[in-house]
């Protein structure tokens, strides 16, 4: 079909409003938070209503029209993007909270519901939703569920798969399916669920998730302790997760904190300057529990792992120790970075990150780099920050160049080259440094059996 008469058809098949072919419209809706592709997609829809996705999906397939899902448009590895002419279908529209289970603890959404507006609503019943991350604010829970998104969190609450209890997807082939409905146990063969999570919707839209909630948590307390080097921050956390059931372990490098300092609108948590920072949250349930943090601060600073630390005295003080990790994607996107989000075992951590940060250091020293990351659970960000001068085509092509040393690390380590992020248009060529031939081809026949067309999302973990 021509593109005139594809806008026109789909128009028929959602609200005739919500298809949008304006060039403002297609480079808002067309692209995630990454920088390295232009969005270049045929139009825009905005499905209300599961039955008019499935009529976009069903038309798409007749035709052979590539779609791209498209939510809060966070993503970090270019898999919302849609440069290739694909029909981008935004879930904004199906942003509606569905149903409340209190004894069940679930809550059923629509795919376009904000993360931070599942997170109030379950405070709102006395409950907890616990994936949580810098983009809270604007992330979709649709998204979250494609990436299987992480966070802070993970240490204590794990993944976003963790808190699927049910799906209602569309498939590539138009179909809709019902998966888990909710239930806590059910050993009827293949949890299809599962494959939905994580599959950055090369296999189907999500329509409709059941999500589960969780007991709140009381007096959540931090702690920012100062180390003289990476290598202190492993007996650290062991330390502290000997005493203490701990909610985050975060670090982050110096770098980081001096980006944080100069933006100027967080207090520094303390004077003495080192070479890397852990943050560390816990409920301070008790004055015991409060006394036992002290006590093992104290060890640590025997031990000379760490050089200065604070913990928080109130609600205030706990939203600034949290700003110094969580306003570090933001202050550092001024300078349009190359994102790694890459994992190992935790026991395993020292070793790959000084491996890494030798590599890149002795090809590129000119490059500023910044770590930060999730150290509780063996997740590390690597940022590499784009010199001022630099042309951003020039310094991406550079940045190819250190993936190959950096996922070459990453294979020799049996860790993965996206531990969060997804894989997208800027992981899928490297597929094979985490994953065997014989896993791609068994990820592939799953891909074909539920997208026999190939037009969900393509070229978006597989390469083309």
């Amino acid at each position: 079909m021509i593109p005139e008469a594809i806008i026109e058809t789909l128009k028929t098949l959602v609200d005739a409003d919500k298809v949008r072919t304006d060039s403002a419209s297609l480079d808002t809706w067309g692209r995630d938070w990454t920088k390295q592709f232009e969005p270049a997609p045929l139009a825009i829809v905005f499905p209300k209503s599961t039955e008019q996705v499935q009529a976009v999906v069903r038309f798409a397939n007749e035709h052979k029209l590539a779609l791209t899902p498209s939510g809060g448009r966070t993503g970090l590895s270019a898999a919302a993007v849609a440069a290739n002419g694909e029909i981008v279908v935004s879930f904004d529209y199906m942003n509606q909270i569905l149903d409340f289970n209190p004894y069940d603890r679930t809550v059923t959404c629509q795919p376009g519901v904000v993360t931070a507006q599942l997170q109030q609503y379950a405070e709102d019943q006395g409950l907890y939703y616990p994936v949580d991350f810098a983009s809270a604010g604007s992330s979709q829970i649709g998204g979250n569920i494609g990436t299987n998104a992480g966070g802070i969190k993970v240490i204590r609450y794990g993944m976003t798969r963790n808190w699927v209890a049910g799906l209602k997807v569309v498939t590539g082939a138009g179909e809709l399916l019902e998966l888990n409905k909710g239930l806590v146990k059910n050993a009827t063969g293949y949890d299809l669920r599962q494959l939905f999570i994580g599959a950055e919707g090369t296999l189907g839209f999500v329509v409709e998730a059941t999500m589960r909630l969780e007991r709140a948590p009381k007096n959540l307390t931090a702690m920012v302790l100062g180390t003289p080097d990476f290598d202190s921050i492993m007996p650290v956390l062991h330390a502290f997760q000997g005493k203490l059931d701990l909610t985050a372990f975060e670090f982050f490098s110096d770098k980081a904190m001096g980006k944080i300092m100069a933006r100027g609108d967080v207090p520094a948590p303390f004077a003495t300057d080192c070479p890397f920072y852990a943050l560390l949250e816990f409920e301070a349930v008790s004055e015991d529990i409060a006394n036992q943090a002290l006590e093992t601060f104290e060890h640590c600073v025997e031990q000379r792992w760490v050089l200065d630390g604070v913990m928080s005295q109130s609600e205030q003080q706990l939203q600034n120790l949290w700003k110094l990790r969580e306003f570090i994607s933001e202050t550092i996107s001024h300078w349009t970075p190359y994102k790694n989000d890459i994992s190992v075992t935790i026991s395993q951590v020292p070793a790959f990150l000084r491996d890494i940060d030798a590599i890149v250091g002795e090809h590129y020293p000119d490059f500023e780099i910044v770590w930060f990351g999730h150290i509780g659970d063996g997740n590390l960000h690597l940022n590499i920050l784009k010199p001022d001068a630099m042309p951003k085509e020039e310094f991406f092509a550079k940045c190819a160049s250190v993936n190959q040393w950096v996922f070459d690390i990453v294979k020799r380590y049996n860790g993965s080259i996206s531990a969060e992020h997804g894989m997208g248009m800027t992981k899928r060529d490297y597929l094979g440094y985490s994953r065997s031939p014989e896993e791609i081809a068994v990820m592939k026949a799953v891909k074909a059996v539920f997208d026999p067309n190939g037009i969900m999302n393509p070229g978006k973990i597989f390469p083309d």
